[in-house]
């Protein structure tokens, strides 16, 4: 843009050294020189100061990488390329025969559980029926064994009860209290597995539904949907390729249709003036002749030059001599870029802020120049 300023100093030079006939002397053509390094050298001053110009701008876009959420043999693609698709529709199909055989897998399972539960209730009585009687027997053996125990003892030596008459009621009553420990330990076991409960639900049906709703889940993953309205585009999927849910090898690219922003990578220094809101124009190596209006979005607060992250690697000096430019985004009006040309086209940017309002106009003519040169290169 520069030399668009020098060449049009030039030329007007030469038009009044034509038309005025002023000979050429070594007083006109330095005083033609240095007038022309000193007006374009404040013009340019004052025009990058305040309205500043970028030839490294572009369209950035968000693709979306397609990867299945389950591993399976391609049987379909029923998206068509560069066409686009609503939220919800059908991108491909994995072949569904594997994991429909371990939903009936799991819903069996599931079946089988629920009706363990009644069988732990019915269980949970006739533990508590068995402890009942267990318990009566060993009260039975308890009353036996004591009336045994006191008439051996009133009876002294003429005690109708022989002491190995005694020794047999005291083991059976002893035998009686073990039985009766192991009724209720039985009877606490069918207990705590019947009232295993996890919101109000048995924890072992609990664990095979929720075995059940992921494999309906990897079941509908075998229908893989678009996430937005969008479009794909060099897809290189077709039926008979193994989808794996690996997020390194996506299996197709979606552009969802939403707001773009143009990107330019200003100088550091223009910060002093721009800001958020400022005018913008654009300029497309696509489109030339044609400018674009719009407006500052924002100013990135970071530069990738500064980034440090943890690592096991020292950062190098070097990466100090590394200035970078700042990047500001910019909110195309209308969106007329994004409806009429591919998604990343680049082109220039200049931005006008609020200061020597007037020198603007010089920037949008040269913008507009740069602009017709792209009939010619780009």
């Amino acid at each position: 843009m520069d030399l668009l300023l020098i060449l049009t100093y030039a030329a007007i030079c030469i038009v009044i050294f034509k038309v005025f006939k002023i000979p050429l002397t070594k007083w006109t053509v330095p005083t033609a020189v240095l007038g022309g390094v000193v007006i374009i050298s404040a013009l340019i001053l004052v025009m990058n100061y305040n309205h500043p110009y970028s030839s490294f701008a572009r369209e950035y876009f968000v693709s979306i990488p397609i990867t299945p959420a389950v591993k399976g043999l391609v049987i379909s693609v029923e998206v068509q390329p560069n066409t686009q698709v609503k939220q919800g529709d059908v991108l491909f199909r994995i072949d569904p025969i594997p994991f429909e055989a371990v939903v009936k897998r799991k819903r069996a399972a599931l079946i089988a559980a629920e009706l363990e539960v009644p069988q732990l209730a019915a269980a949970w009585e006739s533990a508590k029926a068995n402890v009942e009687r267990v318990n009566a027997d060993k009260e039975r053996n308890k009353s036996a064994y004591e009336r045994y125990e006191n008439g051996h003892r009133k009876g002294g030596v003429n005690s109708p009860f022989t002491a190995l008459e005694l020794d047999n009621k005291r083991q059976l009553y002893l035998a009686s209290e073990a039985q009766l420990m192991v009724a209720k330990s039985d009877e606490l076991r069918v207990r705590l597995a019947y009232e295993s409960n996890i919101d109000g639900v048995n924890t072992k049906v609990a664990g095979l539904q929720g075995d059940l709703d992921g494999a309906i889940y990897d079941l509908e993953q075998t229908v893989v949907r678009a996430p937005a309205d969008g479009v794909v585009t060099q897809m290189a999927l077709r039926p008979g390729a193994m989808a794996v849910p690996i997020p390194l090898r996506p299996v197709m690219s979606f552009i969802p249709n939403e707001q773009r922003y143009f990107a330019g990578a200003f100088w550091q220094n223009s910060l002093l003036r721009l800001k958020e809101g400022d005018e913008a124009e654009v300029i497309l190596d696509a489109a030339p002749g044609q400018v674009f209006t719009g407006r500052v979005a924002k100013v990135l607060p970071a530069m990738s030059e500064g980034e440090v992250q943890m690592g096991g690697v020292l950062q190098s000096s070097d990466r100090m001599f590394q200035t970078g430019r700042v990047i500001v985004l910019i909110e195309i009006d209308d969106d007329v870029i994004r409806k009429g040309f591919p998604a990343g086209v680049s082109g220039q940017v200049a931005i006008y802020t609020e200061h020597f309002h007037h020198v603007s106009v010089m920037r949008k003519v040269l913008l507009r120049m740069q602009g017709w040169l792209n009939y010619l290169y780009h």
